[in-house]
């Protein structure tokens, strides 16, 4: 029984102390109640917690809305609310103040903050309880007198790009922004709109559409497109209507113009599909963002970041920055490629398609890459009409395709990579001569109706040397069934084909067939000098061709002026003995009276190289669409020009590219 009353008595003072400690709550516990809230950015329910004091100075609605304003419009995350260390015992206190500690991350940089939460008792007959005496400070402690949080931006400059020898391919300049004075237009007004319209590239409605804008007042400017100017005749003809005047402005400029358009892009307005896809801190809806090329391959590069400052405002009062990211302006990329001639080497298309790709084969600095026919940059970043982009759309000869960055058949001027896959696999003895009678050959029946077909016949046996004077095809096709569809695919390949182009910018990768297989023996034969369904980029035939000026070594092109230079992509993809003979050979492609280069035997440039024309005829068509080649490097062993125009066929093929190839370099 006396163990029974003192069981009895322990049991009644635990739920008398049980009792006690739930309705005497500790401002402790209110406090970390209030920190788990906040970071959840519960603010409703943290509002429940505030003062009448506190609720009677401010509302609900007012509370909650601004911080859920200011956290949305300042980019908060990562927040971090914390208690801070407490000393004494608050047991017989009825005002307690307690530290805490608030950390997060906002569009400009963190932001950190000590600050002290005051809990006052309140006592009911069903309840003790602590409710906090909440002001602005807990927001940012700068506004517990009061302000204004506002966001200071400051825009990055562009990145410009330029040339090795600082001559700008992208440029910042002053341009003009072209607009109008509601207020000066006459009695003609709707006329003179359609001028401005045609003018502008825009139409009358958007014209209308800026006058009429809410802030616009007779006597004020309203902008209507930014012009360069370089484009004297459009500003003359813009300035004649009475309300047009200009307003100077910086703006994007593309002075080499079409000559490298595709290489370095241009920059437009952005669009909402590309708004979705990159960093909605850096870009608005008014933003300019890069389009192609250059432009697009390192926007975030050459875009920089925007400055930020939060600021806040308080009437008679200095303003205080609470956090600051500095602006980081674009950066200034300098290509390897040189301006001049990439202007020489588009020039000398006079618009006709083709591409062209010119490197240093010792360094590997890519000096050339050209597309022709091209756009206009400076016209696509300031505004094309609909009708001129249909137009660009349209042409037959496709000034939007970026052909540098694409293959096609190299025709002959594949036949020295061929010899040099024979040499080093000693199947080809560059001594030996090859009877060849007529123009055309085969194996044996076996080819049924295929035939190898030559340009000209021979005076006797066919040996290497006289086989790359001529271009003969008969002799590269006897070559190729001797040495076999394997040792040729694997000397295309250890010439990078088949193989992702390690280069700065994107360029398709060369393919010996659909498959990367040679499958029957006219395959191989026609792969041999350059059709079949071998493809390669200018680029990489140019590559292919600096193991003959670079001891045997395959040169990694590169575009940037920082990157590592004289870097090998391809270690000893030929021998002394082989690149010597070869050399020679395509010395006398040159030099030799029957040679198929003997045009560019001229001045004191001592060129060698290698002529191809391709045939794109289709299967029962006797005659189809050629493309001259010609891949050439001067006595100097400064760079190797590999240039293609497309449709020779009635220019006289690969001569057509030898007599350009002739004019640029002289």
């Amino acid at each position: 029984m006396k163990n029974l009353y003192s069981l009895l008595v322990i049991i009644s003072m635990m739920i008398i102390i049980l009792g006690c400690s739930k309705d005497e709550v500790t401002p402790e516990e209110k406090m970390e109640q209030f920190v788990s809230m906040w970071n959840d950015q519960k603010f409703s329910n943290m509002y429940d917690m505030l003062s009448e004091k506190a609720q009677s100075s401010y509302s609900e609605e007012e509370v909650i809305n601004r911080y859920e304003k200011i956290y949305e419009d300042l980019g908060i995350q990562d927040l971090e609310v914390k208690m801070g260390n407490v000393d004494s015992n608050h047991k017989n206190e009825d005002v307690v103040t307690l530290p805490f500690h608030v950390s997060m991350d906002s569009v400009a940089g963190p932001i950190s903050f000590d600050y002290e939460a005051t809990w006052m008792k309140t006592e009911t007959e069903e309840e003790k309880n602590w409710k906090l005496d909440w002001d602005p400070g807990f927001i940012f402690p700068e506004l517990k007198n009061g302000g204004e949080i506002s966001l200071k931006t400051e825009q990055p400059l562009r990145g410009e790009i330029m040339d090795r020898n600082q001559n700008g391919l992208a440029i910042n300049e002053a341009i003009y922004e072209i607009g109008v004075v509601p207020e000066k237009f006459g009695e003609d007004a709707e006329e003179t709109k359609k001028k401005l319209a045609k003018l502008l590239n825009m139409n009358v409605n958007s014209i209308d559409q800026a006058i009429n804008a809410e802030w616009v007042e007779p006597s004020l400017f309203v902008p209507l497109k930014k012009i360069p100017r370089t484009d004297k005749a459009l500003l003359d003809e813009l300035f004649a209507l009475e309300p047009v005047i200009k307003r100077d402005t910086t703006g994007r400029i593309y002075p080499y113009g079409k000559a490298a358009a595709h290489l370095i892009g241009y920059i437009g307005k952005i669009t909402a599909e590309e708004l979705d896809e990159v960093d909605s801190s850096q870009y608005s809806s008014n933003d300019m963002i890069g389009k192609r090329g250059i432009e697009q391959l390192f926007e975030k590069r050459l875009k920089g970041e925007k400055g930020v400052q939060i600021i806040i405002q308080q009437e008679g009062k200095e303003d205080i920055i609470l956090a600051e990211k500095k602006v980081k302006h674009g950066e200034m990329i300098q290509l390897s490629i040189d301006a001049e001639l990439q202007k020489d080497i588009y020039t000398s298309y006079q618009d006709k398609a083709g591409t062209a790709a010119a490197i240093n084969p010792k360094t590997g600095e890519t000096l050339a890459l050209v597309s022709s026919p091209a756009f206009d940059p400076n016209q696509l970043t300031y505004g094309i009409s609909q009708d001129e982009w249909n137009t660009l759309q349209n042409n037959p000869q496709s000034p939007l395709l970026n052909r540098f960055a694409a293959t096609f058949a190299p025709g002959s001027a594949i036949k020295p990579i061929t010899a040099a896959i024979g040499l080093e696999a000693e199947t080809l003895d560059p001594n030996k001569g090859y009877p060849i009678h007529g123009l055309t050959w085969q194996k044996d029946d076996s080819w049924g109706n295929y035939k190898v077909t030559r340009v000209s016949k021979s005076n006797g046996p066919v040996d290497l040397e006289d086989a790359l004077v001529r271009s003969d095809n008969i002799y590269f096709a006897m070559q190729a069934i001797e040495m076999g569809s394997k040792t040729l695919v694997h000397g295309l390949q250890s010439f990078g084909v088949e193989e992702e182009f390690p280069f700065t910018y994107p360029i398709e990768a060369s393919s010996i067939s659909k498959s990367g297989k040679i499958d029957s023996e006219g395959q191989l034969a026609d792969t041999s000098f350059g059709q079949g369904q071998l493809q390669m980029s200018a680029l990489h035939l140019a590559t292919a061709y600096s193991p003959l000026l670079n001891d045997g070594d395959m040169i990694k092109p590169v575009l940037e002026s920082d990157e590592a230079k004289s870097t090998i992509w391809k270690k000893d993809v030929m021998s002394s003995e082989t690149f010597s003979i070869l050399k020679d050979d395509l010395r006398k492609v040159v030099t030799a009276a029957n040679g198929t280069a003997h045009s560019a035997d001229v001045g004191d440039l001592k060129l060698a190289g290698k002529t191809g024309t391709a045939e794109l005829k289709k299967a029962g068509e006797e005659s189809g669409q050629e493309n001259g080649w010609f891949v050439v490097y001067p006595e100097s062993e400064e760079l190797i020009l590999s240039m293609m125009v497309e449709h020779t066929e009635d220019l006289g093929g690969s001569h057509f590219v030898v007599d350009k190839v002739v004019d640029i370099l002289q």
